[in-house]
């Protein structure tokens, strides 16, 4: 029996040196004359051990990291394929700290399967969720999605069940199932992770979702720079097919449902659901005005799910384990579990799924350990480049979509960049609204003008040019883009300028003359 080898193949553990260590694994093992097989698994999330490599073993997987391809020979030697101690040994994978303090729900097979096994998904659990929804009733499918109390992953938090119920109820010849996997947020990799790493859970989310809804298309909806995750899903896709679970007949059912991958072309805006409809109809990525809501008139003015893909990839455990087994985690209206991806300046840097409630600064402290740089924190954004700036005063607001509103922030797509106090805030504020500028669609004045203008303004208080006044216009520039723009974009820079004057003012002023001489 050939031992197995698993090395990631996902783009963040390739873009720290992951095929290089394969094939010096290869080209070693062969050599050797051993007998093994190097699968290429998705990423565990733990990005500051990557390359992680992990072996098979009776006690369970062993797993070392991180791997240089000038490590493999003496790993080889020191007994790699038993297992056996070494400087780079991890121990049990599932006994790493980062690991074993995980509530892996969405998560569970991302970095354990082969991605692109059909075999393997089913051996751990795969498909189970659509087997229960193809002998149940459309209404009944949503009904266990709605009392889950899945909401969107992707940063509105709008429940999942109630959008479905919509374009159930909805009338038309022909209705859509479009992911969003448009991840541009920064400091945000959840979806990319497991697109890459267990694929087949998304095209199972979105076949239960067909068949919740009477849709019996889909699309999803990937931006350019996801090479690697194109690749996987455009074959995941080809075997979903092979397998029959997607065609005519899913899984030999009446139910049919297929699907393709469309690539976008980078912007931002998109990641805005009518923006991305207008890009999949093949059009210049513009948000629409609502209503119509895109459940009622949606992809080709058709009835239109647009969920993100985490959300997706969390409802087949939802229809396995069912809808109380999803709720009894989580905390108020936020229920579930949640894939924090953790970035910026940490010592641990990677993928943390638990139960809503955690607080902020447990997840920056203890789970990512702290700064890299081994500075105080100054401050984490969480929710991407339209998230707030929180400062050390509010970490213990719980990871939760309500209390995150309640201290004027938002958990978005559950990214947190975390700063030193070395980063200049009014900085940070200037690059909001230099974002907003690039990335707007133009369609309305608050974004389009409102962005521009802010960043002249910031550049004034820079300059120390009538600095109270300026604020004071920086105020009322985000009072007009938040309640004035037509979507989040513009609506949304105010959260990350406002937080940032409000909690760092310091660095909004003028240092003294005695201050600035030093």
């Amino acid at each position: 029996m050939s031992a197995k080898i698993y090395i990631p193949g996902d783009a963040g553990s390739v873009a720290l040196g992951a095929d290089k260590v394969a094939c010096r694994m290869a080209e070693t093992i062969a050599a050797l004359g051993v007998e093994a097989q190097i699968i290429r698994n998705g990423s565990r999330g733990l990005y500051w051990l990557e390359p992680m490599v992990e072996v098979e073993t009776e006690k369970g997987r062993v797993a070392y990291g991180p791997v240089k391809p000038s490590d493999v020979d003496k790993l080889l030697d020191g007994g790699l394929l038993d297992g056996a101690d070494h400087p780079l040994c991890l121990g049990l994978t599932e006994e790493i700290p980062f690991l074993k303090r995980q509530t892996r729900l969405t998560f569970a097979r991302c970095g354990i399967t082969d991605p692109l096994s059909v075999s393997d998904y089913r051996n751990h659990g795969g498909l189970a969720g659509l087997e229960n929804a193809l002998g149940m009733k459309p209404q009944d499918i949503v009904a266990q999605v709605t009392d889950s109390g899945l909401r969107g992953r992707g940063g509105a938090g709008f429940p999942t069940g109630i959008k479905w119920k919509t374009v159930l109820e909805a009338q038309g010849p022909q209705k859509y199932i479009v992911c969003n996997a448009d991840e541009g947020d920064s400091g945000t990799f959840a979806d990319r992770m497991i697109m890459e790493g267990d694929p087949f859970v998304v095209i199972e989310g979105m076949v239960i979702a067909g068949i919740a809804t009477g849709a019996t298309k889909g699309y999803v909806y990937l931006r350019s720079e996801y090479p690697h995750a194109i690749r996987v899903m455009d074959r995941a896709v080809e075997i979903a097919r092979e397998h029959n679970i997607l065609g005519a007949s899913v899984l030999g059912s009446d139910h049919a449902f297929d699907m393709e991958i469309r690539v976008g072309a980078g912007a931002y805006v998109c990641g805005e659901e009518t923006a991305l409809l207008e890009s999949l109809e093949g059009r210049r990525g513009v948000v629409r005005a609502k209503p119509p809501l895109p459940a009622h008139k949606g992809f080709l003015g058709r009835p239109t799910v647009v969920n993100n893909v985490i959300s997706l990839a969390s409802v087949p455990v939802i229809m396995e384990k069912g809808a109380e087994f999803y709720r009894d985690f989580g905390m108020g209206r936020s229920r579930g579990t949640i894939p924090v991806q953790i970035a910026g300046n940490v010592k641990h840097g990677g993928l943390f799924e638990a139960a809503f409630g955690m607080t902020l600064g447990e997840l920056v402290d203890d789970i990512a350990g702290g700064t890299a740089s081994g500075r105080p924190v100054k401050a984490v954004q969480v929710g991407g480049p339209l998230g707030a700036y929180f400062p050390r005063e509010l970490f213990d607001t719980p990871f939760d979509y309500e209390a995150f509103a309640g201290k004027d922030g938002l958990i978005g797509h559950a990214g947190i960049v975390v700063f030193d106090d070395t980063a200049d805030m009014l900085k940070q504020a200037r690059f909001a609204f230099e974002f907003c500028a690039v990335e707007s669609c133009g369609k309305c004045t608050p974004c389009r003008i409102g962005s521009t203008r802010g960043v002249e303004v910031a550049d004034n208080i820079r300059a120390g040019t009538d600095t109270e006044n300026q604020i004071t216009l920086m105020t009322d520039l985000c009072n007009t883009m938040k309640f004035g723009s037509l979507c989040a974009l513009g609506g949304f820079t105010p959260y990350p300028v406002m937080s940032a004057l409000t909690h760092f003012p310091e660095d909004f002023r003028p240092a003294p003359m005695s201050q600035a001489a030093e």
